[in-house]
């Protein structure tokens, strides 16, 4: 491992930290910790580790049921992609600036520029009016009365406020649903979209504030004199790896020994004891283990939880042997998806397009249309299949139609293949179909989720050395989640060498 010799120096080397969730979150965050000399274990209910990620290689085929890419939008993911040497094994979709949105039942092309948007027929004139006019519409000296006014808004109202509500329709509505599988309406602005809330709290503008923002980071990053040509001619934008997304958590698995990744692990209880004559292994975990007669425990100075908050609530947890209940979470909603892998020959595929995906409105469901979206797997990849056959990865439910996603295969199998028939020109029966139910695919970033986080917050308040990272906090996308799993691996870090210095400095004491 590329570090693993800085933890030596380290006070607190040696220490033991336990990872409940094998996860990308749970698995950077182990990764970061034994970079840093700490003795990690990981562990994991399922039989393997990956969470969302979940990459399927059959017959020439390779498809994701779980996240299909990701992007590097934060400097953790830079730093362990390069930390991993795995540089070579990004994979960049072809055309994947070309990206389709359905408007009267047909996929129109997403404008990527201020010329393109004037000439596209995806909105009216007055919407394109609107979104020129929006940075002399919204000016900085309104901001504080936004802030105040619209601290819970949702973000189907944020946004119709800037630029209207066609433009909720067909540009915000779609992204949601198929990134999230939230509705505009039930999403909080201030927790979906953080980034453009604090930008018009701090321009008024989403636009005007955007765009000073982006020469901002221009100047900042002008001013260092140490950038080297090859990360300047990096690519950017959406990416998985050669093999799928899974391809990152197998490598960052192989980097934990046998004993220290436990899949069909399953943990029941957590118990904090403080002795006040040692700062070490105040943590007990127990554990059910496959095949294991009896609870198994162990001891560790920190613990990481990356599992879902449901799950972490299931989990007696103890605080010097009384019961901490954890009756003060709120609970969280969890929306399903089905994603449907289908496959045509090229041939009975009549109006292929080139480029990412489209998404579907949910107002389209008036022409019919009941998928949420469809990759085109095989048109970004063309790896992913033989060169005869399109691969296409759609998805079904979400917030928009929860029941749908419990639907049979075969149904699912009659609504994409309709779908597809109607925007792609897709004609017969698919050659081969494959069907993976997520049933809590993403937690819901509803209004009141701001009592979620502080939920989680007073969890690592009251529990020291108890640290909480994954999609539940931060972000839902995969560069989110690897980087709150890095931050709760370096809260963990100087937890254990604050109580390390306590630790000499009363050794010292006379």
């Amino acid at each position: 491992m590329a570090s693993a010799t800085k933890g030596d120096r380290n006070p607190s080397s040696g220490k033991r930290v336990a990872v409940v969730g094998a996860g990308v979150s749970g698995l950077a965050a182990a990764y970061k910790l034994k970079s840093h000399g700490l003795k990690v274990t990981v562990f994991e209910a399922e039989g393997r580790a990956g969470g969302r990620l979940r990459s399927i290689s059959h017959d020439g085929l390779i498809w994701e049921e779980g996240a299909n890419t990701m992007t590097e939008g934060e400097h953790e993911v830079e730093n362990l992609i390069d930390d991993l040497g795995i540089r070579d094994k990004q994979q960049f979709p072809i055309s994947q600036n070309k990206r389709y949105i359905v408007r009267n039942g047909k996929p129109v092309m997403i404008p990527t520029n201020p010329i393109a948007l004037i000439m596209s027929s995806l909105l009216s004139a007055q919407s394109k009016c609107q979104i020129i006019l929006e940075p002399f519409l919204w000016k900085k000296h309104e901001s504080s009365k936004v802030y105040n006014a619209y601290t819970e808004e949702s973000v189907g109202e944020f946004f119709q406020r800037h630029f209207g509500k066609e433009v909720v329709d067909y540009l915000v509505d779609p992204f949601v649903e198929g990134t999230s599988g939230g509705d505009p309406e039930s999403l909080s602005v201030r927790h979906s979209f953080p980034e453009l809330w604090n930008l018009e709290n701090r321009f008024g503008s989403i636009i005007a504030g955007a765009v000073l923002a982006k020469l901002s980071a221009k100047r900042e990053k002008s001013r260092e004199t140490k950038v080297s040509s090859e990360k300047k001619k990096r690519q950017r934008g959406s990416f998985s790896f050669l093999g799928g997304m899974q391809t990152l958590t197998d490598l960052l698995s192989k980097e934990l020994e046998k004993d220290e990744l436990r899949l069909e692990s399953k943990v029941l209880s957590l118990s904090y004891n403080h002795d006040s004559k040692s700062a070490l292994e105040n943590w007990s975990v127990s554990y059910a283990s496959k095949g294991a007669k009896r609870l198994q425990d162990s001891s560790y100075d920190a613990v990481i939880a990356t599992a879902p908050l449901c799950n972490v609530k299931e989990m007696k947890i103890t605080k010097r042997r009384n019961l901490f209940p954890l009756d003060f979470l709120p609970e969280v909603s969890y929306v399903p998806l089905s994603v449907i892998i289908t496959t045509f020959k090229k041939e009975n595929v009549k109006r292929p397009l080139e480029g990412f995906g489209v998404l579907v409105p949910s107002k389209e469901q008036e022409n019919g249309l009941k998928t949420l979206g469809t990759l085109f797997s095989s048109m970004m990849f063309p790896d992913r299949a033989p060169s005869d056959l399109y691969l296409y990865t759609t998805f079904v439910g979400g917030s928009r139609n929860k029941e749908l996603a419990k639907a049979s295969t075969d149904d699912l199998k009659q609504i994409v293949t309709s779908d597809l028939r109607q925007l792609l020109g897709a004609e017969g029966e698919p050659t081969f179909v494959n069907h993976f139910y997520w049933s809590k695919a993403f937690p819901l970033y509803g209004r009141n989720y701001a009592s979620v986080l502080e939920g989680i917050e007073k969890m690592e308040k009251n529990l020291p050395g108890f640290f909480y990272a994954g999609n539940h906090k931060g972000g839902l996308s995969v560069g989110k989640a690897i980087a709150s799993g890095c931050r709760a691996a370096d809260l963990v870090i100087s937890y254990l060498e604050s109580s390390s210095e306590d630790k000499m400095l009363k050794g010292s004491l006379p």
